[in-house]
């Protein structure tokens, strides 16, 4: 067995490795005791009830948190004419076309988001074997393929994450730093449980929701009240 450091034990000790706590408690625990030398991302782990292996049952999707996710976001945009300019206003890190596409296939990557209007997607496409196994292709179906460039920016840079469902069926979405505080956290949570709710497929049977951990980088999992949580958007 891997030898575990006092912090982590420590944090562990407080954890009742048999129950799932409300979401609130979890976030509690998650803050409590020593931390780390940085700022800790706080991430969330969802266990889904879909088979991505049948088209139909893929989860994806992005949402706005609404504290952000304590981290600077470097904006890249593929827009000429008048929508680069509309690109450049909102504040994006770097606009252009053909000079980016180069720069990438090239091996630059240094963005942490990428937005295209729909015209170059002819053109942006062909980075698709760079792009998006890195997860900045971008895509209509997340708001990233879009004419209404400024708006897209701002979402970026104000926080938006985007979240697809794994082979096993897991969702894995930062949802702030641990120097957030608890409502902070809790908030962002419940803004991402909500989006991932909303993008459950029609073709989803029984139990959607099936276990939910949040954790910090150096700390344990905490187990959360799924059944709880779910009967939160359950329809009256």
């Amino acid at each position: 067995m891997a030898h575990l450091g006092k912090r982590y034990g420590a944090a562990l000790a407080e954890i009742d490795q048999e129950r799932e706590y409300p979401l609130e408690e979890a976030i509690t625990l998650l803050k409590k005791g020593k931390p780390a030398k940085f700022d800790e991302t706080v991430e969330m782990a969802i266990r889904l009830g879909v088979d991505p292996k049948h088209a139909e049952q893929m989860v994806r999707g992005a949402v706005v948190l609404p504290h952000g996710i304590g981290k600077s976001i470097r904006v890249l945009v593929f827009a000429k004419g008048e929508k680069e300019r509309e690109a450049r206003e909102a504040g994006a890190d770097y606009v252009g076309a053909e000079e980016l596409m180069e720069k990438i296939q090239g091996g630059w990557m240094e963005f942490d988001s990428a937005i295209s209007t729909p015209d170059l997607m002819g053109q942006v496409g062909r980075l698709g074997k760079v792009l998006g196994p890195r997860g900045l292709m971008p895509n209509p179906k997340i708001g990233t393929v879009t004419f209404d460039v400024g708006r897209a920016v701002r979402e970026a840079k104000a926080g938006k994450v985007e979240f697809r469902v794994e082979k096993a069926g897991n969702v894995q979405v930062p949802i702030g730093k641990r120097s957030f505080s608890e409502n902070q956290l809790v908030e962002n949570a419940m803004a991402l449980i909500e989006a991932i709710m909303r993008a459950k497929p029609a073709s989803s049977k029984g139990q959607y929701l099936r276990h939910l951990t949040i954790s910090s980088t150096m700390g344990p999992g905490v187990d959360v009240d799924v059944q709880r949580i779910a009967n939160l958007f359950k329809k009256s």
